[in-house]
C-alpha cells in the first residue's frame, strides 16, 4: 500500500513494467535526485514520470504525503497468496482508521481492477 497527493498527480495512476528511461524524483543525501527505474521494474507512474517504485516500496517525492497535503489516493495492490477479499478487507480497515481519525473527511473506496 501507497499514499499519494493526489493535487500532484498529473493524470491517471498506472502501474506499469518501467523501460528504464522514466524520471524517478527521489532524495539522496538530503538533495533532490533524479533515477531512473531498471528496465522491467514494476512501478507506479503518472504522466510526468514515476511516483512510486518497486511496487510501493520506494515513494518519490513529487507526489508523496506530507503535513500539506489534503486530498489524498492511497493505492493497495496484491500479490498471491493473499486474496482479492483479503485485499478488500485491507482497503475497508484503511477508510474506517481514516474515517475516525479525521471525521470530517471524504472518504471514497473504488476498485480500478475488476475482480
Amino acid at each position: 500500500m501507497g499514499g499519494e497527493d493526489l493535487d500532484r498527480i498529473q493524470s491517471g495512476m498506472r502501474l506499469v513494467r518501467a523501460t528504464g528511461e522514466e524520471p524517478f524524483g527521489t532524495a539522496a543525501g538530503g538533495a533532490e535526485a533524479v533515477e531512473h527505474p531498471d528496465a522491467g521494474e514494476v512501478v507506479w507512474c503518472d504522466d510526468e514520470g514515476v511516483t512510486c517504485r518497486r511496487w510501493n516500496w520506494r515513494q518519490g517525492v513529487r507526489t508523496r504525503l506530507t503535513e500539506e497535503s489534503v486530498n489524498a489516493l492511497f493505492l493497495l495492490e496484491r500479490m498471491a497468496p493473499m486474496t482479492c477479499d483479503e485485499l478488500t478487507a485491507a482497503g475497508t480497515e484503511l477508510a474506517e482508521g481514516l474515517q475516525k481519525a479525521c471525521p470530517q473527511a471524504r472518504i471514497e473506496v473504488g476498485e480500478i481492477w475488476p475482480r
